[in-house]
C-alpha cells in the first residue's frame, strides 16, 4: 500500500523500484480520507499481517496503533518499523544518521549503500515469519517492533570489536585481508583462513608476507589477470569494479 503520492523510491530509482514490487499488488489509499480508511479496514479484515513504518503517534491518530488493531483484528499480527527504540521511537531518523551515530560513517564519504535500510528489511523478513509461524501454531495473533537504530548497532560491532579498525585483523591489519594496487586497478584479497593464506604463499613462491612485499607483487599484472589467476587456484581475490 502507498499512500497517495507514492513511493519515493520511485522518483530516485525507479528500476530498483520497479523490481522491488515485481510481482505485487500496490494500492493506493489515502489514510486521511474516510473511504481510504475504510478500504483498509476490508483490507485488515482478510489479511493475517500489517507491516508498517509510522511513528507510534502517527499509528495512534490512524487507529493503527497496536492497542485498537488487536481489537478489532484479533487474528491479525502487526509489524512496525521504528527508528529509535523505546523511549526515543519518536525521535527522527534516516540511513545516514543511525549509521553516523555508531560510528559507522567515514567523512566526507558517504556510505556506499543503505545498510541500515537493507538490514532493517532483512530483520523484517524474520519477525514477520516469527509472527506468522507463532500464530499459525498457537493461534494467537502478536506484535513486534523493528528498530532501525538497532539494526545500525549490531552492524557496528565489527567496529566495536577492534575487527574493522585501522590496525585490526580485518581492517588492515592482516596482508591477507585487504587492497592491492595493481597495474591497472584494484584487487581485494581475503585470504583469511590458514589454508588459504598457506595457498597463496606457496602460489606466489613467497617465504614473507607482509603488506609491502604483496603491493609489489600484485603491481606487477592486471586486475583482471590477477582475478583470473587466483580462480585457477581456487583463491578469494577479485578486482574491484
Amino acid at each position: 500500500m502507498e499512500p497517495p503520492t507514492g513511493d519515493p523510491l520511485m522518483l530516485f530509482a525507479r528500476e530498483w523500484y520497479e523490481s522491488l514490487c515485481r510481482g505485487q499488488i500496490i494500492i493506493t489509499l489515502d489514510l486521511k480520507d474516510p473511504n481510504g480508511r475504510a478500504e483498509l479496514d476490508r483490507l485488515l479484515g482478510k489479511a493475517d499481517l500489517l507491516l508498517a513504518s509510522y511513528r507510534p503517534s502517527a499509528l495512534r491518530r490512524l487507529g493503527l496503533d497496536w492497542e485498537n488493531l488487536h481489537a478489532r483484528f484479533p487474528k491479525l499480527c502487526f509489524a512496525g518499523i521504528i527508528g529509535y527504540p523505546a523511549p526515543n521511537e519518536e525521535k527522527s531518523g534516516h540511513d545516514l544518521t543511525y549509521l553516523a551515530e555508531t560510528g559507522l560513517v567515514t567523512p566526507p564519504e558517504l556510505p556506499s549503500t543503505l545498510f541500515v535500510d537493507l538490514a532493517g528489511a532483512e530483520r523484517c523478513v524474520s519477525e514477520a515469519l516469527a509472527l506468522l509461524l507463532h500464530a499459525a501454531r498457537t493461534g494467537e495473533a502478536c506484535c513486534a517492533s523493528i528498530s532501525l537504530y538497532h539494526c545500525a548497532e549490531e552492524l557496528s560491532a565489527p567496529v566495536n570489536a577492534g575487527l574493522t579498525s585501522r590496525d585490526g585483523v580485518l581492517g588492515g591489519g592482516s596482508p591477507f585481508y585487504g587492497l592491492y594496487e595493481t597495474s591497472d586497478g584494484w584487487i581485494a584479497i581475503a585470504a583469511l583462513e590458514a589454508h588459504f593464506a598457506q595457498r597463496l604463499m606457496a602460489e606466489l613462491r613467497l617465504s614473507q608476507s607482509d603488506h609491502a612485499t604483496f603491493t609489489h607483487v600484485f603491481s606487477q599484472r592486471s586486475a583482471a589477470q590477477w582475478e583470473k589467476w587466483a580462480e585457477e587456484r581456487d583463491l578469494p581475490i577479485v578486482a574491484v569494479r
